[in-house]
């Protein structure tokens, strides 16, 4: 079936002049990462946020696991904790390990993230849920989620304001986010699972949102995170929400930067030059990659790379050719 824009009910928000400032922003760090090599970090960096994402996620939902057990975890060396945490910790190392074959746009693939993140914690997981839920803080409701009848048919109207209506991403995975959280589709994990899918559809459109542990940022400000959200149930739409997102990309963003500040080590070229796939080089090449590196620079790098049987070396003097080793 072909649905037409028309037919398609769009969530309510408004695109303020703040949220236009705050896209522009977000692109120019964008660009200014990806300058900088960090749409390809390093191992070590990849690592490091995927720790930081798995541990933020998780503590925001009440997983008293440190980074450190979670590296052990990763490590698959043997951590002592309560075993729900554990088993939480676990099923997130595999979903962040296969986030980039989640499918942004289908429901089913979205299902399976469920399926995969809350398995053994939940009776069903990656089903919507056939109850009906209210988020009760204190003595109050807090928020009652829509009946359960209607889950299925306001999800597949996400999916289609997600797969149909030209917006920006940055935007879309923001209003997502909101959306999902206030039709609540299961009976828990939803919070997580709002902040995964806002991930897939981010790096769906921008690789480097595959390294950048936004996550952390909301951690950090989780009153507000819950205050916005409140404040968005009783406005009726989700523009604070945007605001506050676009806000911790931003401020993500940020940090990423501040760590390219280093000086890059010759590790980190041959690192990334290699991540490139470019089989066949020059030194020319290298320094057209590394615009700031001498020649000599370059020659210790390339040097260093044949000792380590990263390449090899054919040719001589302006001749000289590098060949990748697979």
């Amino acid at each position: 079936m072909i649905l037409s824009n028309d037919s398609i009910m769009k969530p309510p928000y408004e695109i303020t002049t703040q949220v236009l400032k705050q896209i522009s922003s977000i692109s120019e760090k964008i660009g200014e990462a990806k300058a900088n090599f960090l749409n390809r970090p390093s191992p070590q960096l990849r690592k490091q946020n995927k720790i930081k994402t798995i541990h933020s996620s998780l503590k925001i939902e009440g997983n008293t696991l440190s980074e450190e057990q979670i590296t052990a975890l990763i490590e698959k060396k043997r951590v002592i904790g309560p075993k729900k945490d554990i088993m939480e910790v676990m099923n997130a190392i595999d979903v962040y390990d296969h986030i980039t074959s989640f499918q942004p746009n289908s429901i089913s693939s979205f299902l399976l993230a469920h399926q995969k993140l809350m398995n053994g914690l939940v009776e069903k997981p990656g089903r919507f849920r056939t109850d009906n839920v209210g988020i009760v803080q204190g003595s109050k409701i807090a928020h009652l989620a829509p009946p359960s009848w209607n889950v299925l048919q306001l999800m597949e109207n996400l999916f289609d304001y997600l797969n149909h209506i030209d917006e920006l991403i940055l935007i879309k995975s923001c209003v997502f986010h909101y959306e999902m959280e206030f039709i609540y589709p299961f009976l828990d994990g939803n919070g997580r699972m709002g902040r995964l899918w806002q991930s897939v559809i981010l790096l769906n459109e921008y690789p480097i949102f595959e390294f950048l542990p936004f996550e952390t940022m909301i951690s950090k400000t989780q009153e507000e995170y819950y205050t916005v959200l409140s404040h968005c149930d009783k406005a009726g739409n989700s523009t604070l929400f945007i605001i506050y997102m676009l806000g911790v990309i931003e401020n993500a963003l940020t940090e990423l930067l501040k760590y390219n500040n280093r000086t890059l080590t010759d590790k980190d070229r041959l690192d990334y030059f290699i991540s490139l796939n470019q089989l066949k080089f020059s030194r020319k090449d290298y320094m057209n990659t590394f615009k700031d590196i001498s020649s000599a620079t370059a020659s210790r790098d390339l040097k260093k790379g044949v000792e380590q049987g990263l390449f090899i070396k054919k040719g001589d003097k302006n001749n000289t050719i590098y060949e990748i080793i697979k």
